[in-house]
């Protein structure tokens, strides 16, 4: 990447933390791990993007993962399984870092901090609660760094959803003075955030608009058994033909119709819902490519709703301009990709990579964004977004004692 992105006057550059981020995301398929400099002060630019890699999750260890969230264990082994998986997660994560440190040649002794999200297995903020895995004490303990975690328990205590909060780094590193721009995130579950043009942080608009792979690749796992993972490029849905009474039954989900600020995740759209619907179109006769093509206009028409009254919420006519950058391992699906272009026919639809930032890694340069934050103790939210009355520091530091090493 280069040095001084997103359209800014090349300073010289002198930055000064270098972190790790660590992500791993509602599909459970891979820890993305980027090593990034940034400032050592509020300032987010210039930054370098030092390292990146996805380190996939095994298929037995994501199986276990959408079990443990879809509440499908054993009643009498959610707790063990719960604290086995915590402590088997810290060490995969500590074992991405060490790996990826070694590919670009730097050491331990070089790093700042790490700052991990850890695995979300559960997320009710209906009952002020979410629940992320991958111990951080013990990623601290492996690693011999300070480890920033639990970022969203704060949020959570003062009233909020504890999510969207990647919006932060979107704000932080995407908006442009002189473009409005959206930037979304087909993960998982999809979430949009709204940047009008010359955007303030407390203008930026953004809300999860409800599952973007998740029930894709729920049915494509269920339907093959476990022998793929995801409809590779779309090919499945782009085989099939839309199920008019089953996209307009999706389209009606309540959720979709809640005003923001709202998050939602595997507990509402995953391993469960994927199977219902597979098995009811086992029932009802429907080809597999009819019912992915029925999910993916789906979410891409509920992608397309929200960002019209984003943007119409901000003076109606920027509905129909603008860019959207997109990643997330949606991204790679163009099939996808060409129905959301189709959808905002008048928007310049494109990767992150387009402004600087690789769409594989922007969620895991996200929160190493938000670490540095909390170890500087600067607010690192945008209240708007998660509902809370004013931005505070999110994240536990763990293994304070290293800070100054």
């Amino acid at each position: 990447m280069d040095k001084g992105t997103c359209n800014d006057p090349a300073p010289a550059y002198d930055c000064a933390m270098r972190i790790v981020g660590l992500m791993s995301g509602t599909s459970a398929d891979a820890i993305d791990v980027a090593l990034v400099d940034w400032p050592d002060d509020a300032g987010a630019r210039p930054f370098e993007l030092i390292a990146f890699r996805e380190v996939a999750h095994s298929r037995s260890l994501q199986h276990e993962i959408h079990r443990l969230a879809a509440g499908e264990l054993q009643p009498g082994r959610v707790l063990e399984d719960l604290v086995r998986l915590d402590r088997v997660l810290a060490d995969q994560f500590a074992d991405a870092v060490l790996s990826v440190l070694e590919e670009a040649d730097f050491s331990l002794a070089d790093v700042d901090a790490i700052a991990s999200h850890g695995q979300t297995v559960a997320h009710h903020p209906e009952h002020g609660g979410s629940l992320q895995i991958g111990c951080p004490a013990r990623l601290a303990e492996r690693l011999g760094r300070p480890v920033v975690a639990d970022f969203r328990r704060r949020d959570l205590a003062m009233g909020g959803e504890g999510a969207p909060l990647a919006p932060f780094f979107h704000h932080a590193v995407f908006a442009d003075g002189n473009e409005s721009r959206g930037v979304l995130n087909l993960g998982g579950i999809a979430n949009l955030t709204w940047l009008p043009a010359g955007c303030a942080p407390e203008s930026a608009m953004a809300f999860d608009v409800g599952p973007a792979n998740t029930l894709l690749d729920g049915v494509v796992s269920l339907a093959s058994e476990g022998r793929d993972r995801f409809d590779r490029d779309g090919a499945l849905a782009r085989a099939g033909s839309v199920v008019a009474p089953w996209l307009e039954e999706l389209l009606a989900d309540p959720y979709l119709h809640r005003p923001p600020p709202k998050s939602t995740g595997r507990e509402r759209y995953g391993l469960s819902q994927a199977r219902d619907w597979l098995d009811r179109s086992r029932r009802e006769g429907v080809l597999l490519e009819d019912l992915m093509a029925t999910l993916a206009h789906a979410a891409t028409a509920a992608i397309a709703t929200a960002w019209k009254a984003m943007a119409a919420g901000t003076g109606g006519g920027l509905a129909l301009k603008g860019r959207l950058l997109v990643g997330g391992g949606g991204v790679r699906n163009g099939y996808v990709m060409e129905l959301l272009a189709n959808a905002l026919d008048s928007v310049v639809v494109e990767s992150m990579d387009a402004a600087g930032v690789p769409a594989d890694a922007a969620e895991a340069m996200a929160f190493s964004l938000m670490g540095r934050n909390t170890i500087l103790g600067i607010p690192n939210q945008l209240p708007q977004c998660t509902g809370v009355a004013e931005a505070r520091v999110l994240g536990v530091i763990h293994g304070g004692e290293w800070l100054d090493r």
